[in-house]
Parts: structure tokens; C-alpha cells; sequence
């Protein structure tokens, strides 16, 4: 997929992600190594962005996972039309059930989930199995046995292989540990907040329109907040979004009415928004 590391960051700045040297190592070794990757830190900062990036780059269908409490193997992996089964065998009335059941534990009443899709066809795939800590620790024993060999057995049909490896990506914000046995089969990547020179370019990026001073001046003031103890901090999300609202507005500079009024755009709870207005300086910015 990647011929060298300069052609990951060449190719996901092209798609409008600006990754740092460690992502973008990261991701060309896991192309390069066959091996998941297991992308964790804090909410908002391109986690799941850089599994779309790539699946855009590579021209290859993303296929996601949404992780939940709850989530199980029908959810994940594949299960039975029922429905469909039970129309059958009522038009089949006169039918045994062996020659039932041979045809409706067929491909025409199966519903494969996310996993099997992923590694079922030769078409290039990028599988994102998205905010893993959110999902019970039963669905990471799954998760073991189709990374480990990137097959799935379905009783019914017997073994499938994969005959092309997805590219697989798994999010986390650490909401709970992950085991050290799926923690194995990953190459590991920490994306905390970037430091102010990428995330400038960030905002220049995604708010072109947005002059330089201004730019400068929010990125100080985003740095300034997260220094504070806040129940959340603000994410690059949520610095892009603030750029956009304050193009909105039409401000030309960050003045404290401006910042007042908008900060409900960059966080999101009342506490943090007292803290904050009380607390910010912009005069010493």
C-alpha cells in the first residue's frame, strides 16, 4: 500500500491529514508487517480520521466496527437470516429437514457482519474497529482469533480465510484496559494533542479562509485551556470547529466577547466553561 514513509505522509496530506513522523512510521510498518494497529488517546484528535485517511488513499473500502457496551458475535461477525429461513422452509412444507437445512445454513440466508466482511473477497479493505475499550471483554477473544489468523469459522459453511489482509485499525480512548493478549498482535500508537506548530497547519488546512494572526491566536488560546484542569479538554476537532465558528462571525481578532460568547463551541461542560472564562488571560497570551 506504502512504498516508504514519506509516501504515507505525502499521500494522507493529500487527503487533508496532516500526520506527525510517529503516525506516519507507524502506519507504514503496519502495511509493511501485516500487523493491526492499535491507535489509542484522547477523544478527537484523528484516531478514527486516520483509518478513513487511509482507506482513501489506498482506494480501499472502509469497513467499520462500532464498539459498544454490548456488542456481540451476531453484531460483529455474521448471523442468520431469520426470517428469511422461516419463509423458506414454509414454502417448503413437503421438504425433510436435512434437505432444509442444507439449503437455509446456505450463503443465500447469510448476514455477515463487519469482521467476516473484512476478510471475505480480494478488493483492498481497511477494517476499523472503532472505540474497542467500549465493547465487553468477551468480544476481545473474537477479536483475538480473527486477528491472530485473519480466518472466521462459521459451523454451518465451514472455515473462511482471508485471501487478502485488511488493513486493520482499532481505536481506543482507554476508556478500560485492553488485554495484553490483543495488546500482542498490535503495533502500538499513542495520538495525544500536536504540538502548536502541526496543529497551525491544521487549521490552515481545514479553515483556509481563516487569516494567520488569527490562527496564531487560536491555537494559543486552545494550548491555554488544556493546560487547565478540565473535565475535557479541547480536542483538534474541536480547535478546526472554533476556527470555522469564529470565520462565521466574521471576527478578525479574539477579543474576550468573542471568546466568551463562542466557548460553547470548544467545550462542553458548565463547569469547564466558568473555569475557563474565569481563569483565561487573553491579554498574557
Amino acid at each position: 500500500m506504502f512504498t516508504s514513509v514519506d509516501d504515507v505522509s505525502a499521500r494522507l496530506a493529500e487527503s487533508g491529514y496532516l500526520a506527525s513522523p510517529a503516525v506516519a512510521t507507524t502506519v507504514f510498518l503496519a502495511d509493511r508487517l501485516g500487523k493491526p494497529l492499535l491507535v489509542e488517546g484522547p477523544a478527537g484528535v484523528g484516531k478514527t480520521e486516520l483509518a478513513k485517511a487511509v482507506a482513501q488513499v489506498t482506494e480501499a473500502r472502509l469497513v467499520r466496527l462500532q464498539c459498544y457496551e454490548g456488542v456481540d458475535e451476531s453484531r460483529a461477525l455474521y448471523e442468520w437470516n431469520h426470517a428469511k429461513q422461516l419463509l423458506r422452509i414454509s414454502a417448503g412444507r413437503d421438504e425433510s429437514w436435512d434437505e432444509a437445512r442444507t439449503d437455509i445454513f446456505s450463503e443465500e440466508f447469510l448476514l455477515p457482519r463487519p469482521l467476516l466482511t473484512a476478510i471475505r473477497g480480494e478488493d483492498p479493505k481497511v477494517l476499523l474497529i472503532d472505540e474497542t475499550d467500549k465493547a465487553d471483554v468477551e468480544v476481545e477473544g473474537l477479536l483475538l482469533e480473527v486477528l491472530s489468523d485473519f480466518q472466521v469459522t462459521v459451523p454451518e459453511l465451514g472455515t473462511v480465510t482471508a485471501t487478502r489482509r485488511p488493513f486493520v485499525v482499532l481505536t481506543s480512548n482507554a476508556g478500560r484496559e485492553l488485554s495484553e493478549a490483543l495488546r500482542r498482535r498490535c503495533l502500538f500508537l499513542h495520538i495525544g494533542f500536536p504540538d502548536e506548530e502541526l496543529e497551525r497547519r491544521i487549521v490552515r488546512l481545514k479553515v483556509p479562509g481563516l487569516g494567520d494572526a488569527l490562527t496564531e491566536s487560536v491555537v494559543r488560546v486552545i494550548g491555554a485551556l488544556r493546560a487547565m484542569d478540565l473535565r475535557k479538554a479541547p480536542s483538534v476537532a474541536e480547535t478546526v470547529d472554533w476556527a470555522r465558528t469564529l470565520l462565521a462571525l466574521g471576527a478578525d481578532t479574539l477579543d474576550e466577547t468573542v471568546v466568551r460568547d463562542s466557548l460553547g463551541v470548544i467545550l462542553k461542560h458548565q463547569d469547564d466553561i466558568l473555569k475557563a472564562s474565569a481563569k483565561l488571560d487573553l491579554d498574557a497570551l
